[in-house]
């Protein structure tokens, strides 16, 4: 494992619709979302295994909600490590929303396309 030269940055690209982690310039991972009216559903996150070990799918995935808490959104996650990162950290409970089967149905169609 080789540590960064440079702290590790997070941007969101609404183009592509997710957040990514950079690392030296170059993109280390992501989490993928999908507006749906006010909620932001993370539907993926991944980490390049080039990367792996270094914890930041945790500094990834911290940022991406916070950002969400400033647009005033909710979140909904369907990406299990998302999922995971929320039961981990209460910070983010008053804004989390659970997974309902409309969700996945809509987030399936909306994927599809």
């Amino acid at each position: 494992m080789t540590q960064p030269a440079t702290a590790p940055t997070v941007r969101r690209v609404d183009t592509k619709h997710r957040y990514e982690i950079m690392v030296d310039g170059k993109i280390a991972g992501l989490t993928a979302y999908r507006d749906h009216h006010d909620r932001r559903v993370f539907h993926h996150t991944e980490i390049d295994d080039a990367f792996a070990g270094q914890g930041l799918a945790s500094i990834l995935v911290q940022e991406a909600l916070t950002d969400v808490r400033r647009s005033g959104k909710r979140i909904v996650p369907v990406c299990p490590y998302v999922a995971k990162f929320l039961k981990k950290h209460d910070e983010f409970a008053d804004i989390a929303e659970p997974v309902t089967p409309e969700v996945l149905q809509w987030l399936e169609t909306v994927l599809a396309r």
